[in-house]
């Protein structure tokens, strides 16, 4: 035991021996500076020359490997202020606003260069920038239009999928309205302010911030992002039908289109639907206080008729089909086999939202050809649920007698067992 207690020792004496010493940092090393100077210095200040240190380290090209100076320039391994921040490597401080664009583009422009980081992201933002508005206010010298920065921030700039960034979908109207809200800054344009609050009573901003469908339209989806500009009056019936394709499709067919389509600046679907401040379409839309028919339709006039007739049609396909189906759920929770029943009634509401759909069309014929197959099913379904429960009911009543009967005839063998008992 003491020998191999004694030849254990030896042989790890001998891989110790053996082992590389850990590397001492020389004279060289220690006096090195550290990898970013930039964050070092700026983190060790106060106030606002602070907040980029603090901020770049959770910025997306801080997490790729790139530090200040390929933003800023000059050298960012650099301890001398004068070598760090050298006009002679290309230091540039703090950029002009109208150099901001192609400052970003340097390298967002560059395919080669991108490639190393991001292969899939576009490279042609900055020609998109140049063609629209903000692009051309800022060309023209006006400093209050909107750069790279005022979208994305500055120093904590996050991917678009990150939902503390600017740019994502629940964030957008919020990094819009920082400008487009804000009434003194908006005055010299006469643009409206209250785009941001009408969206948010709109079904797009429900779909995104209550349903969450991040896919659902939001500023940038109808005005486009880099190349943002308003849509064209003529051109917003196409900008909505790149969603709604087949709304768009009946409406480019219907007898409104010549009249609020083309190149009348009339306005295709906002004039029914509005624009920001889209909400739930309802038959309130074609008769009533709300009816947007109205200013061009008045009652008893052959359009007035047709928008009554729609409404008329429409809102008794849905009640009958509400009281089917409240039918059937009846029938369902009773034990009652109506299964073949609910499909059908899918169908039926498969055709109400056909009709609603034909509305588009404005074809009175078309809408009524949905409604009337709408409400056969609906009838169809109604009846078969109560018969169902009227099966129900029969099923009851002969439970009812079959116990009776049996409650009965317990009684008589049981009077019959007592009389067998006295006579024994």
């Amino acid at each position: 035991m003491r020998r191999l207690t004694l030849l254990f020792a030896l042989v790890t004496a001998s891989v110790w021996a053996q082992a590389p010493a850990k590397p001492q940092a020389s004279t060289t090393q220690a006096a090195h500076a550290p990898d970013d100077t930039c964050t070092q210095c700026h983190s060790a200040m106060e106030g606002a020359i602070q907040q980029p240190a603090l901020l770049i380290k959770d910025d997306v090209h801080t997490t790729a490997g790139l530090s200040c100076a390929n933003c800023h320039g000059g050298d960012a391994t650099a301890v001398e202020p004068d070598v760090s921040m050298s006009k002679a490597k290309g230091f540039i401080g703090k950029p002009k606003r109208a150099d901001i664009p192609a400052l970003c583009g340097k390298c967002h422009s560059d395919p080669g260069y991108m490639r190393r980081y991001r292969p899939q992201q576009r490279v042609d933002q900055l020609e998109l920038y140049k063609t629209s508005i903000h692009g051309k206010k800022l060309a023209s010298g006006d400093m209050n239009a909107a750069t790279c920065v005022d979208c994305h921030s500055v120093h904590n700039i996050r991917a678009v999928k990150d939902a503390n960034s600017p740019t994502h979908p629940l964030n957008i109207p919020a990094t819009c309205g920082k400008c487009h809200s804000d009434a003194a800054k908006m005055k010299q344009y006469g643009i409206p302010t209250n785009q941001v609050d009408e969206y948010h009573t709109s079904v797009h901003w429900n779909a995104i911030s209550k349903k969450g469908d991040l896919s659902a339209p939001n500023c940038v989806s109808c005005h486009g992002n880099h190349g943002a500009k308003p849509p064209d009056v003529e051109s917003v019936s196409a900008v909505c039908g790149s969603c709604h394709v087949l709304f768009a499709q009946l409406y480019e067919k219907s007898v409104h289109q010549p009249i609020f389509g083309g190149g009348n600046g009339k306005g295709g679907c906002t004039v029914c639907h509005s624009n920001h401040a889209i909400h739930q379409p309802s038959t309130a839309m074609l008769t009533g206080d709300k009816a947007v028919c109205t200013p061009c339709h008045e009652a008893g006039t052959p359009g007035g008729n047709a928008a009554a007739e729609f409404a008329k049609g429409l809102n008794g396909l849905d009640a009958a089909l509400k009281t089917s189906e409240a039918t059937l759920k009846q029938a369902e929770y009773y034990g009652m086999e109506v299964s073949a029943s609910q499909l059908e009634w899918n169908d039926g509401h498969e055709s109400l939202i056909k009709a609603r759909l034909a509305l588009h069309s404005f074809d009175t014929a078309k809408v009524k050809k949905e409604v009337d197959i709408g409400l056969a099913i609906a009838a169809r379904t109604k009846a078969a649920a109560e018969d169902a429960l009227r099966e129900k009911d029969q099923r009851r009543k002969g439970l009812a007698l079959s116990a009776l009967f049996i409650a009965i005839t317990v009684a008589a063998i049981a009077l019959v067992i007592r009389r067998l008992e006295r006579t024994a």
